[in-house]
């Protein structure tokens, strides 16, 4: 019946209903297998509608029957309060378990606890350890999380984070998850190619490894890329391209971006003078810590761009920006 269900899921003749009917007969059998994917279904609304709590109890029974990406889905739910409330002690207990099994993913997110005060306290050096132990592990068609230890491992050497810093190093990691097409690698390498860190500075493969990981939907990457287009630096200058960037970036939640549109508006850079525009982009960025946005909702108080002037609004937002 499991089989049935993953033939329907993944087969030629796809039907997600009937791939969801085989699978929960397979779970209600107490087979770990069908339960864990039951609550992937659940979770993503696959064949059935979205439910989480659902999601979380149909992990939590495959994970009582010790199926591997059940621990790890059901850490994700208690980590991020997923069909549950969050709770960081359970979801470092859980990736613990699986890093102890040698699971590749849980040895990663063991790293990220360590690295981050997730459910234990901050340990730099035993996060390191970690993400080296799963980065070394395994082979090039291994997990995401495999993935995602060697860029921690990058980040470890190109900050010194429980380690010697080595920048050349930190590239090297970088490199390998960027030709995986894993966009928070390209975004990384972009970075080190624009700054010459660990390698000598090339803007133009820093527009390379931007382009790649903005068309990955990396938001940083987008941003990033955009300043590029709007100073001119590995690129012609071209407005237009830096706005519509911005625009991509700040709808997805980026709060440079966010910035950023509000100078494209304040300054007529690939689109119209919007004054009122500028100073809501402004507003929404300012009120969320940025210190640029605050210093320029500032000037526009201050010189009445868009709104009355009010010199003690202005000096409100200079102090929040200078205090940062």
């Amino acid at each position: 019946q499991y089989f049935a269900g993953y033939c329907y899921f993944s087969g030629t003749i796809k039907n997600e209903k009937l791939a969801f009917e085989y699978f929960e007969k397979s779970a209600n059998k107490n087979f770990s297998r069908g339960q864990s994917e039951i609550g992937y279904f659940y979770g993503h609304g696959i064949g059935i509608k979205k439910d989480l709590k659902k999601a979380f109890y149909w992990y939590e029974k495959a994970a009582s029957n010790g199926n591997i990406i059940a621990i790890w889905n059901l850490g994700l739910c208690y980590e991020n309060g997923i069909g549950v409330e969050k709770d960081y002690n359970k979801a470092f207990k859980l990736y613990k378990q699986l890093a102890e099994e040698g699971d590749l993913d849980g040895l990663a997110m063991l790293g990220y606890c360590y690295s981050y005060g997730i459910g234990t306290n901050i340990n730099k050096q035993k996060a390191f350890e970690l993400y080296q132990k799963s980065a070394n592990l395994g082979d090039e068609t291994a997990q995401y999380n495999h993935i995602l230890a060697q860029t921690y491992v990058g980040e470890c050497y190109q900050y010194g984070y429980g380690t010697i810093k080595n920048e050349k190093l930190a590239f090297q990691y970088y490199e390998k998850v960027a030709n995986k097409d894993f966009a928070n690698g390209q975004l990384r390498i972009g970075y080190l190619y624009y700054n010459g860190i660990g390698i000598k500075k090339d803007l133009k493969k820093s527009i390379y490894w931007y382009e790649k990981a903005a068309n990955n939907g990396n938001i940083m990457a987008m941003h990033n890329l955009g300043k590029c287009y709007l100073n001119g630096e590995g690129v012609e200058k071209d407005y237009n391209k830096a706005f519509e960037l911005f625009k991509q970036s700040a709808e997805e939640g980026y709060l440079r971006a966010t910035t950023m549109l509000g100078y494209c508006y304040e300054n007529g850079t690939g689109i119209e003078i919007d004054h009122q525009k500028a100073f809501e982009l402004y507003q929404k960025s300012a009120n969320l810590g940025s210190m640029i946005a605050q210093y320029n909702l500032g000037l526009m108080y201050e010189y009445g761009k868009g709104l009355t002037k009010d010199i003690d609004q202005a000096i409100y937002w200079y102090e929040k920006s200078a205090n940062q």
